[in-house]
């Protein structure tokens, strides 16, 4: 797997939000989605707040590809399902969102069993 240029990892860190479409099946885009997503030890993260009933979350599990947009960055990526880093990204969402209702929805158990590791292609 290819690792991020820093410059851009920083710029989609700085961000806030994330937009990512999955590729499906014949390879189109399915409709983007906005979801939160964070950088730990230079890898990205992001998961389903919706837990493996997001919409979104099913396709990319279907594919394992898509496109990425964030602070200014345009990318074509894989989504590799880790779990090995799960307190370290929680800590990292409290970090970048704060404490309220919807980081306690993207740090439950549902949201963290969906956690991805997006790499570029």
């Amino acid at each position: 797997m290819t690792d991020w240029n820093p410059d851009d990892l920083a710029a989609i860190d700085a961000d806030g939000e994330l937009r990512v479409a999955a590729h499906r099946p014949d390879g189109t885009l399915r409709n983007p989605r906005i979801v939160w997503h964070v950088v730990v030890d230079d890898d990205l993260y992001i998961r389903s707040v919706r837990g493996t009933e997001g919409a979104w979350y099913r396709g990319v599990q279907r594919t394992g590809t898509g496109q990425i947009d964030s602070g200014g960055i345009h990318a074509d990526v894989t989504f590799t399902h880790d779990d090995s880093r799960d307190d370290a990204i929680d800590r990292a969402y409290h970090a970048k969102y704060g404490n309220g209702s919807a980081v306690e929805a993207i740090t439950s158990p549902a949201a963290t069993a969906t956690t991805l590791r997006v790499h570029p292609r």
